[in-house]
C-alpha cells in the first residue's frame, strides 16, 4: 500500500464514523416524538430505498439469492439484536455514552476469537481488554445517582455486535458486502416493524420526521460504503485506530445538537476505552499477521 492509498483509507474511516454518528443523531432527534422501534422501522425503509438502487447499479441483482445463505441470515439476526438494543439505549442516553460503551465490541470480539477459534491473544491484550471494559463501566456508572439501567442495552449491543462479527467470518467471500448489508437492513426493518406494531403506539410522522429518516438512511449506507473502502485502500492495522473517531464525533454531536456534556468520570472512561483500543492495535502490529483478522464493528 502506498502512503497516498493509506491516507485515503484513513480519510474513508474518519468519514465513515462521522456518517454513522450523523445517522444516529437524526434517529435520536426523531425519537423525541416517536418510539424507538418505529424510528428503527422507518430508518430501515429509508436505508433500503437507498441501498436497493445501488445493488442494481453495481450489477448485484442476480446475487440477491445469496440473502438466503444461513450465515448471512444469522449475521442479520445478531445485528437485529445489536441494533434493537442500541436504539432503545439511544432513546434514553447521550449519544456519546452509548457509542463509548459500544466501542468495547472489538475487544469482546478478540475474546470470542480466543474462545471459539483458539487464537492466541496473550496476557498483555487481555489486560488492555480489561481496561476497555473498565472504561465502559466508568461511562455507564452503575450505582451512581446519574446511572441509567438503559446502559445495560449498550453492553448487550457490544456483545451482540461481537457475535455478529464472529459469524461474519463464515460468510462466503463471493457474497458481496452490499448484499449482506441489504439482507441485514431488511431483517432489522421487519423485526422493528413487528415490534412497533405489537408494543408501541404508532406516531404519524411529520414531514420533518420523514426528512430526518431519509437523511439517516443515506448516512447509514454512506457509512458502510466508506468502511468498505477504508479496508480496501489501506491495511487494517493502518485504519483501525481511526475507528475510535466515533467518540470524537459522538461528543461533538452531543454538545452541538443535544446540549449534553459527558461528566468527568464518563470522559475519563471514554479516554480509557480509546487508549485500550489503540494499545490493542499496537500490540497486534507486533504479532505476525493472522488470516481473517477481525475489522472494527459498526452498527447497521
Amino acid at each position: 500500500m502506498t502512503s497516498r492509498s493509506n491516507f485515503r483509507g484513513i480519510l474513508s474511516m474518519i468519514t465513515a464514523t462521522a456518517s454513522f454518528v450523523a445517522c444516529d443523531s437524526c434517529m435520536k432527534l426523531v425519537m423525541a416524538d416517536a418510539k424507538p422501534m418505529q424510528v428503527l422501522f422507518m430508518r430501515g425503509v429509508a436505508a433500503s430505498l437507498w441501498c436497493l438502487p445501488l445493488l442494481f447499479m453495481l450489477g448485484y441483482r442476480h446475487q440477491l439469492r445469496s440473502t438466503s445463505n444461513k450465515w448471512v441470515l444469522l449475521r442479520a439476526v445478531l445485528e437485529t439484536i445489536a441494533v434493537g438494543s442500541y436504539v432503545i439505549a439511544l432513546a434514553k442516553m447521550p449519544i456519546a455514552d452509548i457509542l463509548a460503551i459500544f466501542q468495547i465490541s472489538p475487544l469482546l470480539l478478540l475474546i470470542g476469537a480466543s474462545l471459539f477459534w483458539r487464537e492466541h491473544i496473550g496476557v498483555s491484550r487481555y489486560f488492555v481488554i480489561g481496561l476497555g471494559i473498565a472504561g465502559a463501566l466508568m461511562v455507564a456508572q452503575p450505582g451512581a445517582p446519574t446511572a441509567t439501567p438503559y446502559a445495560a442495552f449498550g453492553f448487550l449491543t457490544a456483545l451482540a455486535a461481537a457475535a455478529r462479527d464472529l459469524v461474519a467470518r463464515n460468510i462466503p467471500r463471493e457474497i458481496p458486502v452490499l448484499v449482506a448489508t441489504f439482507t441485514t437492513l431488511v431483517v432489522v426493518m421487519v423485526a422493528a416493524g413487528i415490534a412497533t406494531a405489537i408494543y408501541e403506539n404508532w406516531v404519524s410522522p411529520a414531514p420533518r420526521h420523514l426528512l430526518l429518516m431519509a437523511v439517516s438512511g443515506f448516512f447509514l449506507i454512506f457509512g458502510h460504503m466508506f468502511v468498505f473502502l477504508a479496508f480496501r485502500m489501506a491495511r487494517a492495522g493502518t485504519v483501525a485506530p481511526f475507528y475510535y473517531a466515533f467518540t470524537v464525533w459522538a461528543v461533538l454531536s452531543g454538545v452541538l445538537i443535544f446540549g449534553s456534556f459527558p461528566n468527568l468520570l464518563a470522559a475519563a472512561g471514554m479516554g480509557l476505552i480509546i487508549a485500550s483500543g489503540l494499545a490493542n492495535v499496537a500490540l497486534e502490529r507486533q504479532q505476525p499477521a493472522t488470516k481473517g483478522e477481525p475489522a472494527p464493528s459498526s452498527i447497521a
